[in-house]
């Protein structure tokens, strides 16, 4: 068994999905690749902003004030 990935326009999704459906290939894995990057690159740009917080050259947020945000 072979696997591709492949990008589709969001105006082209529902149609490519009933294409491969029909193909009879089922095993489909949706995975919102947008959404998957951003949380990685949110994650690194945390790591980055503890290291300058233990290197002391950037001003962490208090917790409440952190909250108090939310």
């Amino acid at each position: 068994m072979k696997k591709i990935t492949i990008m589709i326009p969001e105006h082209k999704y529902s149609f490519f999905l009933e294409l491969v459906k029909n193909l009879g290939l089922e095993k489909i894995k949706e995975e919102p690749i947008e959404a998957r990057q951003e949380a990685l690159d949110g994650l690194e740009q945390g790591f980055r902003e503890v290291k300058l917080i233990q290197e002391g050259k950037m001003k962490g947020t208090p917790l409440q004030e952190f909250l108090d945000e939310l």
